[in-house]
């Protein structure tokens, strides 16, 4: 099998996981989007939202994801 479809394959049971994670416990997250410097600003007919530290913290994570996955899995 190449290493493209091992990815695939990885990247597909991630999203279930994911997914599923979500949907069990989906109502533990909602902090998410409501940290300290995420901007929102709000008046009559305008919302601008910036979710900058959120972002930040998913980025940290997914970059540990893709890191251990190269590490263990792609030789």
């Amino acid at each position: 099998m190449s290493s493209f479809a091992k990815i695939l394959i990885f990247i597909g049971i991630i999203f279930i996981v994911a997914g599923t994670f979500a949907w069990l416990f989906g109502n533990w997250f909602s902090w998410f989007g409501k940290l300290p410097g995420d901007i929102r600003i709000q008046r009559e007919n305008f919302v601008f939202y910036a979710p900058i530290t959120s972002m930040i913290l998913l980025s940290i994570i997914l970059n540990l994801i893709i890191y251990l996955v190269s590490k263990f899995l792609i030789k």
